[in-house]
């Protein structure tokens, strides 16, 4: 079980919360054809500097990544579901684009993640979109007091796997607070009323990767961070850090 945090705790990760929407809102409203990965990145960081927050992805390295994280945003376009570096890759007409973001505010973390597509969408990626917003949606509405894990896991899980979807392997949310990545585990896909307990006070990431033709597999780029489909299909990232309380699920990173 993670930390659970105090309503002061929950009220200063909403602070954090609120700098990384109004990052990802940049974002989408600066992305277009044309505009490149890196000219994004430093959109977000510029959104750290003015509110006086610190990125929660430059220089992370986990023990699985050969190099630190080079950016402060994850980009994964098309085929890459997570994990993209933001290069100097142009965006261009009908990209499908997810960005994923987390800040540091007085020692506290905020994450979330969006999808979007640059021009004109296809109905296929319109709708591969919508479905994943729709099981992080599912999946928040689950994360009630007196409910288990895996009954959030099954509200994702179900609702992808119904629609035809993959859903990223090995990955899932997680816990939130003074890191990024704290316990527990919040898997995409299971069983209902299975796992731990959820309590008051504990702040997680809810975050489905779905991706197109409904398998689950991914190899990892050249760059050792990237991860994309197996199957060549796109992807697509939904995520929101929430807290649970006797009132419901609130979501910590809305502007």
């Amino acid at each position: 079980m993670g930390q659970i945090k105090t309503a002061g705790e929950i009220a200063a990760m909403r602070e954090a919360g609120r700098v990384v929407a109004t990052a990802l809102q940049r974002m989408r409203q600066m992305a277009d054809v044309g505009v490149s990965l890196r000219e994004l990145d430093r959109a977000a960081a510029d959104v750290l500097a003015d509110a006086g927050a610190t990125s929660a992805f430059l220089g992370y390295h986990p023990r699985w990544a050969p190099t630190p994280f080079p950016g402060v945003i994850c980009a994964s376009v098309n085929d890459a579901v997570v994990h993209g570096i933001p290069t100097g890759y142009r965006l261009q007409d009908g990209d499908l684009v997810s960005i994923d973001f987390g800040a540091f505010l007085d020692g506290w973390c905020g994450d979330s993640a969006i999808s979007f597509t640059v021009g004109a969408a296809s109905p296929e990626d319109q709708q591969l979109i919508e479905a994943t917003e729709q099981a992080m949606l599912r999946g928040i509405e689950a994360a009630r007091v007196g409910n288990k894990m895996g009954d959030i896991a099954y509200a994702i899980g179900g609702a992808a796997r119904r629609a035809g979807y993959g859903l990223l392997a090995d990955h899932g949310g997680h816990g939130v607070g003074r890191a990024m990545h704290e316990d527990p585990h919040v898997p995409n896909d299971g069983r209902p009323g299975r796992g731990i307990k959820l309590l008051p006070g504990l702040v997680i990431a809810i975050e489905p990767m779905l991706i197109l033709g409904g398998k689950d597999g991914y190899v990892p780029d050249d760059d050792g961070w990237t991860l994309r489909s197996a199957n060549g299909r796109r992807a697509a990232h939904f995520e929101h850090t929430i807290a649970i309380t006797a009132d419901g699920p609130e979501i910590l990173t809305l502007p």
